[in-house]
């Protein structure tokens, strides 16, 4: 019985039609659909809605936190979300003898259609460690155009910010 083969050049033709039809077709089932990830991210919302929130979030944020006796200590924070993406915290923590300590982070942010998340590059002006980079993640809802509720699931803490005017000083 005599035996077919392909010549040199026409089986490495083959094999690299073979690898390309394989590459489409793994590509395709790979990449989602443009607007896919931006509906699941939203959880139910539609694309439209997402965007309308992430355009909420640039501005000037206030945290307050008390310990519930009233007591203890204080923190007031400020969160300045730019449109670049890019943020700055203001801290101010009140011990219970009425010392007061101040920080000042910077790093970026992203909104991801359910969760604020924020990378700190500098922490008091220094470069954090890289073996403990730090990160704020928050499930975020908003309550008014001007007040969120932010949940940290790894922490388990929620917070509420609002929005205050460009110039407010801790």
């Amino acid at each position: 019985m005599p035996r077919h083969s392909l010549s040199g050049w026409r089986a490495a033709t083959a094999i690299a039609v073979g690898v390309a039809s394989l590459a489409l077709i793994s590509a395709s089932y790979d990449r989602p659909a443009p607007d896919a990830a931006l509906t699941r991210a939203a959880s139910g919302a539609d694309a439209s809605q997402k965007v309308d929130l992430a355009d909420r979030l640039p501005g000037v944020w206030l945290r307050e936190q008390h310990e519930q006796d009233g007591q203890g200590m204080r923190s007031r924070r400020l969160l300045h979300l730019d449109a670049s993406g890019a943020f700055r915290e203001q801290v101010q923590l009140v011990a219970a003898n009425g010392e007061v300590t101040t920080h000042e982070h910077a790093g970026t942010w992203l909104y991801d259609g359910t969760n604020l998340k924020r990378k700190y590059t500098l922490m008091n002006g220094h470069p954090p460690s890289r073996l403990n980079l730090p990160f704020a993640t928050f499930e975020i809802h908003f309550e008014s155009r001007d007040t969120f509720v932010g949940t940290d699931h790894i922490h388990r803490n929620t917070v509420r910010y609002e929005r205050v005017p460009a110039q407010t000083q801790l």
